[in-house]
């Protein structure tokens, strides 16, 4: 089963706007280059590096509240359509040539999402729909339209 990246988003520091990207380097301990979570801290795991979106469950939850809202705005990282996303750690998703990225866990929604459209946060709480958390496992440079498979 293969899914295309449809795009690329960072944020310089918490709570800072969502820049969207085309392409980016995915570094072993920054994460995507100009994203403040990706960078490892002493003592943290890097399980947050990444986080994933699938386009199907972002629309799922949008159809629920009647409400559009840009995909950045969920403040994910990558938006992949295309492809089922694992829901159980330790599954490996390869993104172009190289970056590979291996699950840590689910994406929890905030209640920063009750913001963007009243009910959304409820919305994106079943069978993972607000996204995953990945840790990088192979760096590599991803651009949007790159082939997403699982490995």
């Amino acid at each position: 089963m293969t899914g295309r990246l449809l795009g690329i988003a960072r944020h310089k520091r918490p709570k800072a706007p969502m820049e969207t990207v085309d392409h980016a380097h995915v570094g072993l301990d920054t994460g995507i280059a100009g994203d403040f979570r990706g960078a490892i801290r002493p003592g943290k795991s890097g399980r947050r590096q990444v986080t994933m979106l699938a386009l199907a469950d972002w629309n799922h939850a949008l159809a629920l509240v009647g409400t559009p809202v840009s995909w950045e705005q969920r403040r994910a990282n990558l938006l992949v359509d295309g492809i089922d996303l694992p829901r159980e750690k330790g599954a490996r998703i390869r993104i172009g040539e190289t970056l590979t990225l291996e699950i840590t866990g689910e994406c929890d929604p905030c209640r920063r999402m009750e913001d963007l459209a009243r009910g959304l946060e409820l919305a994106l709480k079943p069978e993972w729909r607000g996204g995953r958390t990945m840790r990088v496992v192979i760096a590599g440079d991803i651009r949007v339209g790159d082939i997403v498979t699982l490995v």
